[in-house]
């Protein structure tokens, strides 16, 4: 072996041994996580990840798609054992946890230095994002966010001689009207499995019109009488006006009974939902009305998640990684995920879009949210320990209070109690 050729040889070999940016093609390799990962979302990603690499060829990108009912835990594990991705889909739901962890990099600096993202996300938005976290900086750079949303059989209604519901009486009214279980026919399809607790928190603070999870000392308003009041009329529709099987009913199962078995009026989701409404049944049979105004006229609404994408802290390509996630939230690759995916877009250059002025349901759901009377009650996601108090603990009471195994006032006074213990240590932790 010449002199030449061993140095080349000992070049290559070192240049091996650095990591996937150093391969032998000079490419960086990234991992992308996608955490709600399913047949509706996994071809918008791939999609936009295809055009990032024609954009930026020295950079490969590896797409891992996690269903959302795993992805806490598969995070949590990557996040233990030093193995995350450079790149995911967070959202503010799940935002504070990541950051009490360490793993995030704040990305404010990078927003501010992009013209392309630079004052291109609305004040509001920004603030959803930053007051998740006690030390109020941006750790996902916004993609989208969502909307509360009850998708209902147009065709139905119209054979019934009804209009969408504007209050929680006519709601209920409404629902038990299109109720035919001879038929097979049910007025509305209760979220009862996984993912069960966002949707019931929706109902009941749309019908008290409280407009704060908290009061000013810090007590959870969880179990105020109004609240009891409006989980009891929840919980009495299963079985009356809904199949039993919703008693396990995650999102796939709700979807296959709406679009699949056509045999539901009315069913409780969010924006998100909505491609698979028109691919199996279309927009002359779907459309969707926003939460009902409380019966004292109170349009209260929970706080959206909002969607984005962050840089985790212990990976190795930071610079590709934030190219990459500054991509996502660009205007042609945003407009096109939310498209695709049916929410609202988070950079407003997308707002003169033409596929926008077609889409009803953002139409719904931005007029509910302009509108300066709605009172949004913005959802504790700053607790660390919210999504394990709803998944691991009341999911499964709630499941009880349908079956009547549990009453309405006895769970919510523990949700409450735990709630209020939550706060009361974050604020001694965070002042």
């Amino acid at each position: 072996m010449t002199r030449r050729v061993a140095a080349v040889f000992l070049a290559v070999t070192v240049l091996a041994g650095c990591g996937s940016d150093a391969a032998s093609e000079g490419t960086t390799e990234i991992t992308f996580w996608d955490t709600n990962a399913g047949p509706a979302r996994t071809p918008v990603w791939q999609h936009v990840i295809a055009e990032f690499e024609k954009a930026n060829p020295t950079i490969k990108v590896n797409y891992v798609g996690v269903p959302i009912a795993q992805a806490p835990q598969k995070l949590g594990t990557a996040i233990a054992g030093g193995g995350t991705p450079d790149v995911a889909d967070v959202a503010t739901s799940g935002l504070g946890i990541l950051v009490a962890q360490k793993a995030l990099e704040p990305v404010d600096e990078r927003i501010a230095a992009n013209p392309a993202l630079n004052g291109k996300f609305s004040e509001g938005l920004m603030a959803t994002v930053k007051n998740v976290v006690p030390d109020r900086k941006a750790y996902i750079i916004p993609t989208s966010t969502n909307a509360g949303a009850f998708w209902y059989r147009k065709d139905w209604f119209k054979e019934a001689g009804l209009e969408p519901p504007k209050t929680w009486s006519e709601f209920f009214t409404t629902v038990d009207k299109l109720t035919e279980p001879e038929e097979n026919r049910y007025g509305f399809t209760i979220r009862g499995g996984s993912g069960s607790i966002a949707q019931m928190l929706e109902v009941v603070y749309g019908q008290s019109g409280l407009t704060a999870f908290f009061d000013p000392t810090g007590k959870a308003t969880l179990n105020d009488p109004r609240n009891v009041t409006a989980l009891e009329k929840y919980a009495v529709l299963y079985k009356r006006n809904t199949p039993e099987g919703d008693l396990q009913n995650d999102y796939v199962k709700m979807v296959a009974q709406f679009d699949t078995a056509g045999n539901i009026a009315v069913m409780q989701h969010n924006l998100g939902s909505y491609q698979d409404h028109m691919k199996a049944l279309g927009p002359d049979k779907v459309g969707s009305f926003s939460v009902p105004r409380s019966d004292s006229g109170t349009q209260s609404v929970l706080s959206s998640p909002v969607s984005g994408v962050a840089v985790f802290s212990a990976g190795k390509q930071k610079e590709a990684a934030f190219e990459l996630a500054e991509f996502f939230a660009s205007k042609q690759a945003d407009s096109y995920i939310a498209e695709k995916t049916g929410v609202i877009p988070a950079n407003k250059d997308v707002a003169g879009e033409p596929w926008l002025s077609e889409a009803e349901h953002i139409a719904e759901a931005q007029r509910v949210m302009n509108d300066p009377e709605t009172k949004v009650v913005q959802m504790p996601y700053h607790l660390p320990e919210f999504n394990e108090i709803t998944k691991t603990w009341a999911e499964p009471l709630f499941q009880k209070v349908l079956l009547g195994r549990l009453g309405a006032k006895e769970f919510l006074d523990q949700f409450a109690a735990r709630l209020t213990e939550a706060q009361a240590a974050y604020k001694k932790r965070n002042g």
